[in-house]
């Protein structure tokens, strides 16, 4: 079981296999997971409850932060693919996620331009038209998607609160192709039963969703770190390239993280 957080709002620069040399911002409490899900696949453990509105770090603070690691960067001449808003859990949870959008925007622009902005989501606050707006601006909206079947998103990923499946699918589809999808792919035993999202019935229904987003790309990966419960298994590179590979014959771009 994991428990791995992280303790600062700027971290890194950390080697992404997803993004490349990113540095991430943490915009959520540094003590406890925050986060509208409870993926059982989860670095940073399981979820301890429903998000409060205590200890997001104040929208001052991250740009404070994020600017005098960009200057510090910039200064030593080191070099960044990519802001990336991460961390210990959710980050569209953060109350002024659209205004710290626009301060990374203009503090990018600044100190170094030419550097893409991501934002690593389960996609459950879309439907707000904030912080829709908000992802539209980042360079990489890259979405969560395991699964299209609503069963299994709930028994992997465990939304907490309200979740209804057709609203995500729909929110989805208004970014119009502009958005990143990232798939985890994985099985093993979860409460002494079979777990897997690579079935055949769940890659079929995940790839006619796929077919109906258009993402700009897909990112096809599995489990690389100690994960929330036990029991959970990789699955290898040979079962990743053949899912990418049938999101390719649909004409959208996939790339294997491994």
């Amino acid at each position: 079981m994991s428990t791995f957080l992280f303790d600062s709002i700027v971290f890194g620069p950390v080697w992404s296999r997803r993004l490349g040399e990113s540095l991430g911002v943490n915009l959520l409490p540094t003590r406890r997971k925050t986060c509208n899900f409870n993926c059982i696949y989860c670095e940073c453990g399981l979820t301890p409850g429903l998000v409060s509105d205590a200890g997001f770090p104040p929208r001052s603070a991250v740009a404070a932060c994020l600017r005098q690691k960009l200057q510090e960067i910039r200064d030593e001449r080191g070099y960044i693919d990519c802001i990336t808003f991460a961390g210990n859990g959710e980050p569209t949870l953060h109350p002024e996620f659209p205004g710290i959008m626009s301060d990374t925007l203009q503090l990018r622009d600044e100190l170094y331009p030419g550097c893409r902005i991501a934002v690593l989501s389960n996609a459950t606050m879309t439907g707000d038209k904030a912080i829709f707006d908000a992802l539209m601006k980042a360079d990489l909206a890259v979405l969560k998607l395991d699964s299209a079947i609503e069963t299994t998103i709930r028994r992997i990923n465990c939304p907490l609160g309200s979740y209804d499946f057709h609203l995500i699918r729909e929110n989805l589809l208004r970014f119009r192709g502009k958005l990143i999808i990232q798939s985890l792919f994985f099985e093993g035993m979860l409460n002494g039963m079979p777990v897997s999202n690579i079935t055949d019935e769940e890659i079929k229904a995940w790839l006619a969703i796929l077919k109906e987003i258009r993402p700009e790309s897909v990112m096809v990966y599995s489990i690389a770190r100690d994960t929330a419960v036990s029991g959970l298994q990789s699955v290898d590179n040979q079962i990743l390239e053949r899912i990418a590979q049938q999101v390719r014959q649909l004409g959208i771009n996939a790339q294997v993280n491994a």
